[in-house]
């Protein structure tokens, strides 16, 4: 795993963050949620890739055995 994934996942997470307190002030609570929400659904389909490739990866090492 490269660290790029980390700062990528922390930028998004500044990024939103930033956003929803913007729309918090503007009283438009309900966009900040729906903001986090998609943040999170984002982060966590970038998570199930990095997973699947962890999986690729350790069936990779037990085939050559």
């Amino acid at each position: 795993m490269d660290i790029t994934m980390i700062y990528q996942i922390a930028g998004l997470g500044i990024i939103i963050a930033i956003l929803n307190i913007f729309l918090a002030q503007a009283g438009r609570q309900e966009q900040a949620q729906m903001l986090s929400l998609a943040g999170v659904v984002i982060v966590l389909l970038w998570l199930i890739q990095l997973i699947a490739q962890l999986f690729r990866d350790v069936e990779t090492v037990f085939r050559w055995w």
